[in-house]
């Protein structure tokens, strides 16, 4: 216990939870913005290694950093369109087409360092974003741009979804897209849409680890934090708010795991360690998941014109 209240009264330690919490962030709220339209997106984990490698390779071919960021998130709008097509415009299996991205993407990803460096056996680096030393906030000036830029979109993208006409489209199509096409909403281009933009952040998502979190890119670097987006969102029950929440709250739990490990006495085996914030999460998520009222039509292709 002594350990743990030494670990919490580090400043170091939050910093470390917001810059873990900053990728899961993103991600969670793209995978958000494509569920309120009603589509699951699985090709998360695919679009944040697609994202990291093209930022990263961006900067690295001697371009700025927020071009680098500006080309992962065209990367995940190009997937995202790719996913749109096949789940709204042919209204394919929303899990298929998903997990078929992200097999894609990632193979593309990892193909394409292939070719790029050959005979490299150690991961090039680039300089990465610096801290907002400037920003005299406690915690949030040790971060890097992109983390401020997270935490700005969650009240950004509560205020289009709960506040302006078009996050109320959004809405109608992921509740209830018949009612919403009569009322002159264009169902599939509100779909369309939103998956775009989702991916559009999932992709931002994995550039911050290439370019913020990291200098590099190496394979396996995602690791299944897409996976955790779309948990998260449903502890999130599709609120943004909620969202930075759970971001924030497996990122305390991953972080707390690291630092035990380093302080452990060797009694305790280091896997128990590596799974403890998934289990808290699990837990955290089945208390909350019971009571969360998920879009109706989520996962449900539309066909226009039908009823």
């Amino acid at each position: 216990m002594s350990d743990v209240m030494d670990i919490l009264a580090n400043a170091s330690f939050w910093v470390a939870v917001l810059r873990t919490a900053t990728p899961l962030l993103l991600g969670t709220l793209g995978v958000l913005l494509c569920e309120r339209a009603g589509v699951l997106n699985l090709g998360i984990e695919g679009i944040m290694v697609a994202g990291a490698f093209t930022g990263w390779l961006t900067v690295y071919t001697g371009h700025g950093l927020w071009t680098g960021v500006l080309v992962a998130a065209l990367t995940g709008a190009v997937l995202g369109s790719l996913h749109a097509w096949l789940t709204v415009g042919l209204a394919l299996s929303q899990h298929v087409s998903g997990l078929g991205i992200t097999m894609l993407a990632t193979a593309l990803s990892y193909y394409g360092y292939r070719v790029s460096f050959p005979k490299v056996n150690t991961p090039p680096t680039i300089t990465p974003f610096e801290a907002m030393d400037w920003l005299p906030i406690p915690i949030l000036g040790d971060q890097t741009a992109l983390t401020l830029l997270a935490l700005l979109l969650v009240p950004l993208l509560a205020w289009v979804l709960f506040r302006t006409p078009l996050g109320l489209a959004v809405r109608m199509v992921g509740e209830n897209p018949q009612a919403a096409e009569g009322q002159g909403v264009a169902v599939m281009a509100v779909r369309s849409g939103a998956i775009i933009a989702g991916s559009a952040l999932m992709g931002v998502a994995g550039a911050f680890l290439t370019l913020s979190a990291f200098n590099a890119f190496f394979f396996n670097m995602v690791n299944g934090r897409g996976w955790i987006c779309v948990a998260l969102v449903v502890f999130a029950s599709w609120r943004p708010g909620k969202a930075l929440l759970g971001a924030l709250l497996f990122a305390f739990f991953d972080a707390l795991q690291l630092r035990l490990q380093q302080s452990g006495d060797g009694l305790v085996p280091y896997q128990f360690y590596l799974m403890l914030p998934y289990l808290l999460s699990i837990l955290a998520l089945v208390l909350v998941a019971r009571k969360a009222a998920y879009p109706q039509a989520l996962m449900k292709p539309y066909r226009k014109g039908e009823r």
